[in-house]
């Protein structure tokens, strides 16, 4: 009985651990299985939702090299506005346009709050500029910036029959313009700053003008290039502007911090444009002269 007891004690033991080492397999392969199976839940629900996982959102982002996507102000005349069609138009419009069409990209005209656009920009929302933007050395710190293409001025808009002629004569006067703009800087560092009634800052330049027609306002600090189109197109004989400019400009396009391959394809090809005479021919049609002052090397 001995030796039998033995052996039976021995097979137990066989078939314990091979029962262990069964069990111990199992357990790896579910939780080979528990790995693998919230990855394809969630790339099934990435499907579902429309998102990408990281491989495929790379290569969107590389398929986005493709698109000139332009953050502007669409009330801006006349570098870029709708018109009675609510068509943008205009010549920094026309610039961009012929740019991408040359390159062989897709142009995206994407109208942003104007007071936001450094975030725009680095938020990724657009990837350029390109709307009168006055070049300063702030702008030149959080932005790209391309040499200047157009010189501009702040200048001072009133009513054909105002009593302002001068700096001066805006004391005690509701002067409007555009918040953060390169108006609202200049404007801030000249003799008559403080001495107005009212400061009024308005999203837009539009609505400045249509406030200084009818009274509500007695004076608009504003792009020389604005009122002169403005004036031409919707004011002639009821607004002027005075002799006195607060500031010369320049205009540049801006691009993302770092984003030299795109900005280097932009400025190369407007630079062709002026060399060939299409950016002469685009300036002309808006401005009735050529204005063009681009020059651009790497």
């Amino acid at each position: 009985m001995g030796p039998a007891a033995a052996v039976t004690l021995e097979e137990i033991m066989k078939r314990t651990l091979c029962l262990i080492l069964s069990a111990l397999m199992i357990v790896t392969l579910l939780a080979a299985c528990g790995g693998s199976a919230p990855a394809a839940a969630s790339s099934a629900a990435a499907a579902e939702s429309g998102s990408q996982p990281a491989a495929d959102a790379s290569s969107a982002a590389a398929g986005d090299n493709n698109k000139l996507i332009v953050g502007l102000d669409d009330q801006f005349p006349p570098m870029g506005f709708r018109n009675d069609k609510n068509e943008i138009v205009g010549f920094d419009v026309e610039l961009a346009q012929t740019v991408g069409k040359r390159l062989g990209m897709e142009v995206v005209l994407t109208p942003i709050d104007w007071t936001t656009k450094e975030l725009e920009l680095n938020g990724g929302k657009v990837n350029v500029l390109w709307n009168g933007l006055t070049i300063t050395d702030e702008r030149k710190e959080s932005m790209l910036m391309s040499p200047a293409y157009l010189a501009n001025a702040q200048v001072i808009v009133v009513q054909k029959d105002s009593d302002i002629h001068s700096l001066k004569d805006l004391a005690g006067k509701v002067v409007g313009l555009q918040d953060t703009s390169s108006a609202d800087d200049a404007y801030a560092q000249c003799s008559a700053f403080g001495t107005e009634s009212q400061l009024v800052k308005a999203a837009d330049n539009v609505s400045l003008f249509n406030d200084l027609k009818i009274g509500r306002i007695d004076a608009v600090v504003i792009d020389k290039v604005f009122a002169d189109y403005y004036i031409t197109e919707n004011g002639e004989g009821k607004l002027r502007t005075l002799d006195d400019q607060l500031a010369d400009e320049e205009y540049g396009i801006a691009f993302k911090k770092g984003n030299t391959e795109l900005a280097d394809k932009v400025l190369t090809e407007l630079a062709a444009m002026v060399k060939d005479g299409t950016a002469a021919e685009i300036s002309k049609k808006w401005f009735g002269e050529d204005r063009v002052i681009f020059k651009y090397s790497k």
